[in-house]
């Protein structure tokens, strides 16, 4: 199963743990106020009372095997660029920064992390599949029923043409386009042969994007729930 934390518990944060509840997955989440501890703590994993300026508590606190980390510190730009450099440097893959800025979003950017948001509920359901994914890279929510995403080709369709894998029949989805290394997207015609490690993107419903990236975004009939640590001195 997989592990996310959520480090700051402001609108965002809270946002985003509104997503991912909705997936079957372990969540942490740190904040220094008990308050906002205490209104989450029966709907996560674990959950810990602590000022997450301290770079020991962080190490402590958050698994170096962690699959990603939310930071979201409200208006305390300071500490935002902090925890973001402490995760960097314990290795965490995906670190998901709100930024107060567009200042503020290219240093975090440049000292580690890997998405940068700003605070708004639409950015939160965008991030929450793609961290939950290894083979989903862009997701654009149109409505409730239709989705743009770029998507990693599954093994079983690579050697074949786009005809041949017939996305549209084998996994409800249609391809628009091809994306290029130089991050642009092209057209491809039917007699296109796709590769193992094609990236494309594609129309479909959020449920048959789930089928075509390998992750359930399905929510669960039952969830592990943890308690409240006071990790405090």
């Amino acid at each position: 199963m997989k592990q996310y934390a959520i480090i700051g518990m402001s609108k965002f944060g809270r946002f985003m743990l509104d997503e991912l509840l909705k997936f079957d997955c372990e969540i942490l989440v740190v904040d220094k106020k008990r308050d906002l501890i205490e209104s989450v703590k029966d709907l996560v994993t674990s959950a810990f009372i602590a000022d997450a300026i301290n770079e020991e508590t962080i190490q402590r606190l958050i698994p170096r095997t962690i699959d990603a980390a939310i930071v979201d510190m409200g208006d305390s730009i300071e500490v935002s660029l902090l925890v973001t450099n402490y995760l960097k440097k314990m290795g965490i893959r995906k670190i998901v920064a709100k930024a107060e800025s567009r200042e503020h979003g290219e240093i975090l950017e440049i000292i580690g992390a890997t998405h940068v948001v700003f605070p708004n509920r639409e950015a939160a359901k965008r991030m929450a599949p793609m961290i939950l994914s290894d083979s989903l890279f862009n997701y654009f929510p149109i409505g409730d029923d239709l989705v743009i995403a770029e998507v990693k080709i599954p093994k079983e369709f690579a050697g074949k043409t786009i005809v041949e894998a017939d996305l549209r029949k084998n996994a409800g989805a249609n391809i628009i386009a091809l994306k290029r290394e130089d991050g642009y997207h092209q057209f491809i015609n039917k007699d296109y042969t796709l590769d193992e490690d094609e990236v494309v993107l594609v129309a479909c419903s959020p449920e048959d994007l789930a089928k075509l990236s390998g992750e359930s975004i399905t929510e669960p009939e039952t969830k592990r729930r943890g308690g409240l640590m006071n990790i405090f001195g």
